[in-house]
C-alpha cells in the first residue's frame, strides 16, 4: 500500500511519538509511506498582545521544533508556511490518515486518488483553548475512524451514530520496557510523571503523596517530566529527572512500588503500560484506558479528582503483604505482556488493508480483547 500520515506541526508529543511509531513500522513492512506536515502558525498580533499584558512577553514559537518523527527514513514533505494541506501537497495513495482535527479538515477535502481517508483519533480534543464546535464537527466527516481506546469508540458510537469504528490500543517496545519479578521496596515508594498540564492532574497525586505520608512518613516519590526540577510544583526531597533517555525509564518506574495515574483527561495514557510492562502496579483515575488497563486486579482504580481516595490506595498498596503485592505486580504484567507496537501495528495494517479493498460491512477484524471494538 501507499500510505499518506497528514500532521499538524511535529513536536515531540506522545501523540506525534504513536504517529512515527506506525509509519516505522509499515514502512518496514513494506508499505510506502509518506508524512506531509506544517510548520508552527506564527503567533496573531492578537496573542501576541494579550500574553504581553499578562506579563510573559511576546511569544516567541519555534516554526519547527523538534520532533519524533526526525529520524525516521521515509520522505517527509514539509511545508514552509502553516496553512490548510492541499492536493498538490500529498501524493496520489491508497490511504491517507488525519492525525489531529485540523488534519481532518484537510483530509476530508482532498480527492479520492489521494486514498481512501482515515481519522487517527488519541483524544477527544474539546479543550478550552481549541474552537470546541469544529473538533466536535470532524467526528462527523466521512473519514473511517482508528481510535486508541474503548472511550473513545463509546464517544463515536453515543454521541455521532458512529458504529463503523477500530479500536486499536497502543502498544509498547518490549525491548525499553521490561522488567524481572521482584518483590517490594525497601522503602515505600511511589512514582508519577510530573507536568503543568491541569489535566495531567499532577496536583491531585502531589496532594495524594503528602495525606499518604502523614501514615507512611518514609514514603518516597520520584517522577519525570519537561520541567526544570527547580519547578515549584515539585516537592522537597523528590527524586526527578528531567527529559530522561527512553532507555532510562524502566530503571525508574521499577524501583516504585506503585505508579500514579492522576490525569483527569486523557486520550490514552502510555505511562500506564509502561509501568505495568516494568512490573510496577498503578493506581489511577479512570481516564484514558485506564478502566480496561486495570481492571481485574492489575492495578487500582480511584475516584477521579479524589486525593483523598488516592491517598488511600497508596498507603494500602504500601502496607500489603510482599506475597499480595508480588501477585499485584504479576497482574500488571501478564496484562500487558505481549502487547507490542508490532501487534498494534498488525492491527492497523489489516484495517487499512480491508479499507484498500472494498471488503463489504462486518468485517471481522480481531482487536485487543482490552478494546473489543471491530471495524463493522
Amino acid at each position: 500500500m501507499k500510505i499518506t500520515f497528514v500532521l499538524p506541526c511535529p513536536c515531540l508529543s506522545g501523540g506525534i511519538r504513536v504517529v512515527g511509531i506506525y509509519a516505522k513500522q509499515l514502512q518496514q513492512r513494506g508499505h510506502e509511506v509518506t508524512l506531509v506536515s506544517v510548520p508552527n502558525a506564527a503567533p496573531s498580533w492578537r496573542s501576541q498582545i494579550k500574553s504581553f499584558l499578562r506579563g510573559h512577553g511576546f511569544q516567541h514559537r519555534v516554526s519547527r521544533p523538534p520532533s519524533h518523527l526526525d529520524q525516521l527514513t521515509m520522505e517527509h514533505r514539509k511545508l514552509s508556511r502553516y496553512r490548510p494541506i492541499l492536493d498538490a501537497d500529498v501524493p496520489d495513495a491508497d490511504v491517507v490518515v488525519a492525525t489531529w482535527w485540523e488534519t481532518a479538515n484537510w483530509v476530508a477535502k482532498l480527492s479520492p486518488q489521494k486514498g481512501k481517508k482515515v481519522y487517527l483519533l488519541q483524544h477527544y480534543e474539546i479543550f478550552d483553548y481549541l474552537p470546541v464546535d469544529q473538533v466536535k464537527a470532524t467526528w462527523k466527516l466521512p473519514l473511517h475512524k482508528i481510535v486508541v481506546a474503548q472511550w473513545l469508540a463509546d464517544i463515536a458510537a453515543q454521541e455521532y451514530g458512529d458504529h463503523d469504528v477500530s479500536c486499536v490500543l497502543n502498544g509498547i517496545d518490549p525491548t525499553l520496557f521490561f522488567a524481572p519479578p521482584r518483590t517490594k521496596q525497601a522503602v515505600p515508594t511511589v512514582g508519577l510523571v510530573h507536568s503543568q498540564a491541569y489535566w495531567k492532574g499532577s496536583d491531585i497525586a502531589l496532594k495524594a503523596i503528602t495525606i499518604a505520608q502523614a501514615t507512611i512518613p518514609n514514603l518516597q516519590v520520584v517522577a519525570f517530566g519537561h520541567e526544570p526540577a527547580s519547578d515549584p510544583g515539585l516537592p522537597a526531597g523528590i527524586r526527578y529527572w528531567q527529559k530522561p533517555a527512553q532507555t532510562s525509564l524502566r530503571d525508574i518506574y521499577a524501583q516504585c512500588d506503585a505508579w500514579l495515574f492522576p490525569s483527569r483527561f486523557e486520550g490514552f495514557g502510555l505511562p500506564i503500560l509502561e509501568a505495568m510492562a516494568c512490573r510496577t502496579p498503578v493506581i489511577g483515575s479512570p481516564a484514558g484506558a485506564a478502566p480496561e488497563l486495570l481492571a481485574d486486579g492489575a492495578g487500582m482504580l480511584v475516584q477521579p479528582e479524589d486525593p483523598e481516595d488516592m491517598a488511600r490506595a497508596i498507603v494500602q498498596m504500601a502496607q500489603m503483604s510482599a506475597t499480595d503485592w508480588q501477585q499485584m505486580s504479576d497482574r500488571a504484567y501478564d496484562r500487558v505482556a505481549g502487547y507490542t507496537w508490532t501487534e498494534a501495528a498488525d492491527q492497523v495494517e489489516a484495517v487499512l488493508m480491508k479499507l484498500v479493498n472494498d471488503s463489504p460491512h462486518q468485517l471481522a477484524i480481531p482487536i485487543n480483547p482490552l478494546c473489543p471494538q471491530m471495524l463493522s
